[in-house]
């Protein structure tokens, strides 16, 4: 029995070293990126972007609105339930609800604009978080 296992050799201490820790390396990569993947689909972030903002009515009219155009830059559905002018709370209306990716119109109402000045429009979320501001000139 000696004689049939004198001529074959065992892997040097080294070359099984390197070994396990390549292997061990390339499965720790193979896991972070599942569950870099993983906590992706499970995170969903809040962000709304407005692309524009448009005066409507007279100047100085009580009745007169802001519409905003924007675009949900998340990646989970955001429902916006209020909007603040130059720091008023405003009634909104239009859509509403945003999955991710979509676009869509805000009408915020009875601003009372006048030409000349500035606004900055905040729009918030139904969880309370301000998900997108923009300032312009009426």
């Amino acid at each position: 029995m000696k004689n049939l296992l004198k001529g074959k050799r065992a892997l040097s201490p080294v070359v099984a070293a390197v070994i396990l820790i390549a292997v061990a390396v390339a499965v720790s990569i193979a896991v972070g990126a599942w569950m870099g993947a993983m906590t992706f689909t499970y995170t969903k972030t809040e962000q709304l972007k407005i692309t524009s903002m448009t005066f409507a009515g007279q100047s100085g009219n009580s009745s007169n609105t802001i519409q905003l155009a924007v675009k949900n830059t998340g990646t989970g559905k955001i429902t916006v339930t209020s909007a603040e002018v130059n720091g008023f709370t405003k009634t909104i209306s239009g859509t509403l609800i945003y999955n991710a990716s979509a676009t869509g119109t805000i009408t915020v109402e009875s601003v009372g604009w006048a030409s000349g000045n500035r606004y900055r429009v905040v729009l918030l979320s139904s969880t309370g978080t301000r998900i997108a501001a923009y300032e312009d000139k009426a």
